[in-house]
């Protein structure tokens, strides 16, 4: 029982414009407020800060503002033993979603609270104070906030720590980002009716207030097996997110679709027992290995054959014998080389380096670096920020790639080639008519049937992945058309090379390969037919999938 002294003081109300705006409080002489300037609207506030999914609990009426607001909502309970100041307030009448907990028995209210709580599906709690109110009575008010906290605390973790994989297909949270894989991942789910839901993520590294209610509301609500996400969007930089998940008991799937170790360089502290990582690239695994990362397995990409699929109607202007569909990497490697502020000596160099590295065997910029300049590598390890460490690399990464997409284009000019993408092309190549410009096409709207338009699509692979296969790999068979692209080591464990897909291995061979196959209209119709045969077998992004629910299963259950 609270024994304590009640406080003995005098309360008037303050008025604005005949409206109560504030409540004057005078204790032992001292003057306090309700809330000061702006009462009104300070009160409001709090009413617009309690999550959805959540039982709000007010320590104090207040004004009644912010009681009347979460009365319109839904249940919502009071702790106010201040009769006087509920009617200065106007609360004569409590509002038939309001429970009042009047008592001046401190664990009376507390049990009263349970029970509230109880009868309206034992939700989170989330306590609105008014400050106040703790003035008042610090060991009513106080400590009943206090218990309350302790006790939501050690009920959320117990929610939180559900079993999981009970069921045969697992329950998915899907960090969803405004991102490339995102709408392949969602339809895939759907089609193998898998429950999953999908909670909208920044592509930055913060993690926000909103969010992280957002993330636990989900993860109590949807009871996901595991969550996943692409690139490790919706993760934050400092690995808050993903200690809290391992505390909670939650799998965490990442697959990444870009260079990981360009991306993981900006995050610290995420090699928890709780976190699987998918690499599109086989070549990156030991990289991850090396980062302390457990459980690391190789994903491939895919296609979906719903979107790429043959017949559909392309434009006259899109009629082509060669076509190249890509970035010519110059506004990448211009970004960088101004977020990497190099020194002079590697201004003057960087372009020599990235030309070396191109033609290398390497697979990682960071081991070629190390081996073949050292005096760079200090460079990079002396940078004062993570953003500059990965310019650094990333702009000896985007660099090789542009100068070895431009040498592949350049030997594709022979045929007239129809080239889509940014305008640094016209730049680049030369204006004797030689080729065709098309700007940037829509990854689902257009490419579809951009594909097709073309006798053969030419493909030449990013540097950032030496050893794996691009999308364009997938996508083009899967649409009907036909796909003239670069060897990459990794293509041998997905497709049969000379059988179901045609590849140059050195840039001179291009003009060859080109003329070879546009001539043997059978012999493009064959390979066309294998390859997509084998990626309506193998290679869909239900496929992949499939596969990922299965390693978190056998990893995780």
């Amino acid at each position: 029982m609270d024994t304590s002294p009640q406080p003995q003081y005098i309360a008037a109300p303050v008025l604005d414009g005949g409206a109560l705006a504030d409540i004057r409080i005078t204790v032992a002489g001292k003057v306090w407020h309700m809330w000061g300037k702006n009462g009104a609207d300070r009160e409001r506030s709090l009413a617009e800060a309690v999550p959805e999914g959540t039982l709000p609990l007010l320590l104090g009426a207040g004004l009644g503002h912010c009681l009347r607001e979460l009365a319109s909502r839904g249940p919502v309970a009071v702790v106010d033993r201040e009769p006087f100041l509920r009617e200065l307030a106007g609360i004569d009448a409590i509002p038939a979603n309001v429970t009042l907990i009047s008592t001046p028995d401190t664990q009376i209210a507390l049990k009263e609270v349970r029970a509230w709580r109880a009868a309206n599906g034992n939700l989170p709690l989330h306590l609105v104070r008014i400050p106040l109110y703790q003035r008042l009575s610090p060991d009513h008010y106080g400590l009943t906030a206090k218990t309350l906290e302790s006790e939501n605390r050690s009920d959320f973790w117990a929610r939180a720590n559900y079993p999981k994989f009970r069921q045969t297909k697992p329950r998915i949270l899907f960090l969803r980002a405004d991102y490339f894989l995102s709408n392949e991942i969602e339809t895939a789910l759907g089609k193998l009716e898998i429950p999953f839901q999908a909670l909208p993520v920044g592509t930055g590294g913060a993690a926000g207030n909103d969010y992280v209610e957002s993330l636990l509301e989900s993860i109590l609500q949807f009871k996901p097996d595991f969550a996943l996400t692409v690139n490790h969007f919706g993760l934050d930089r400092e690995g808050k997110i993903t200690g809290l998940l391992e505390r909670m008991g939650l799998p965490l799937a990442s697959w990444f679709v870009d260079n990981p170790h360009l991306i993981l360089y900006r995050y610290q502290g995420l090699d928890a027992a709780n976190v699987a990582l998918f690499s599109f690239d086989a070549f990156k695994l030991d990289i991850l290995r090396d980062r302390g990362f457990r459980h690391v397995h190789y994903l491939p990409l895919a296609t979906d054959p719903d979107r790429f699929r043959p017949g559909m109607p392309g434009k006259p202007e899109w009629r082509a014998e060669v076509s190249f569909v890509g970035n010519s990497m110059t506004t990448a490697v211009n970004e960088t080389l101004k977020a990497a502020r190099p020194s002079p000596l590697l201004r003057d160099q960087y372009t020599s380096i990235a030309s070396d590295y191109g033609a290398s065997a390497e697979t990682s910029v960071t081991r070629f670096i190390q081996a073949n300049h050292p005096e760079l590598a200090e460079e990079i390890a002396a940078a004062t920020s993570i953003e500059r460490q990965l310019a650094l690399e990333s702009l000896i990464t985007w660099e090789s790639t542009r100068q070895y997409r431009l040498k592949c284009v350049r030997q594709t000019l022979g045929h007239t080639p129809l080239i889509a993408g940014d305008n640094a092309w016209k730049r680049l190549l030369p204006g004797d008519g030689s080729w065709r410009y098309h700007p940037t096409l829509n990854y689902y709207g257009e490419l579809p049937a951009f594909y097709p338009s073309s006798t053969i699509s030419f493909n030449c692979t990013s540097l950032q992945m030496k050893g794996a296969v691009n999308q364009r790999v997938f996508d083009v068979p899967a649409c009907g058309g036909f796909l003239l692209t670069d060897h990459r080591e990794q293509m041998e464990s997905l497709f049969s090379p000379g059988s179901e897909i045609a590849i140059y291995n050195d840039t001179d061979e291009i003009p060859h390969q080109l003329e070879r196959y546009l001539q043997d209209r059978d012999k493009r119709r064959a390979m066309v037919e294998r390859a997509r045969k084998r990626i309506l077998a193998r290679h869909t992004y239900q496929h992949r999938i499939q596969e990922l629910c299965r390693i978190m299963r056998e990893t995780f259950s």
